[in-house]
């Protein structure tokens, strides 16, 4: 099922990328509206990929691979352009790094126990931190074009905040998991590494 309506919209929010990326490199009052909206719009395929493969019985093994990918390419383009030339400067940069290196984590997390055969599903604090953290990078898309009157860089910067706290939670918790599959190695005779 490589072209059903699931894997169509996981590749069409790869295919945002380099739209967001390219309306924020323009770097004008419209353009940054138009990369939140582009932003906006791949994330809300990643809640219509999920509820159509499970509601159509779509969920193929190449969906179930470009999902997590597709979801951590946005980010990370998003997150890279925002700090390039955007308003994560300084110590905010740290709630960046945060967030990309929890992800780099639990990717060789999820990989190293999907050898085991061992699933790790997405706690609920899991699902808030990716709300806060995709509503955080929206408003810091928007930046400064935001209409007077709406701080929509102080709010992107609270969010992104709080979106890292949840990221060393969550992270942690999967870092636990995985630790105790690590644990659990049987051991080698002589000469096993």
């Amino acid at each position: 099922m490589p072209f059903s309506l699931p894997n169509l919209l996981t590749l069409s929010r790869i295919a945002a990328i380099p739209l967001v990326v390219a309306c924020l490199w323009l770097d004008r009052g419209w353009s940054q509206w138009a990369s939140m909206v582009i932003f906006a719009i791949a994330c809300i395929t990643d809640w219509f990929d999920g509820y159509f493969a499970r509601r159509y019985h779509q969920i193929s093994r190449l969906g179930r691979f470009l999902d997590p990918i597709a979801d951590k390419l946005l980010v990370a383009a998003a997150l890279l352009m925002l700090v390039h030339n955007g308003p994560l400067r300084g110590v905010h940069l740290l709630a960046a790094l945060v967030i990309l290196a929890r992800e780099i984590l639990v990717s060789g997390l999820r990989e190293f126990l999907a050898d085991l055969r061992v699933g790790v599903p997405v706690s609920q604090l899991a699902k808030w931190k990716t709300g806060a953290q995709m509503v955080a990078i929206g408003f810091l898309l928007v930046g400064d074009a935001a209409p007077a009157g709406i701080p929509a860089v102080l709010i992107g910067l609270v969010l992104i905040w709080i979106a890292a706290a949840l990221t060393l939670v969550t992270g942690y918790d999967y870092l636990c998991t995985g630790l105790r599959h690590m644990a659990d190695e049987p051991a080698r005779g002589p000469g096993g590494s």
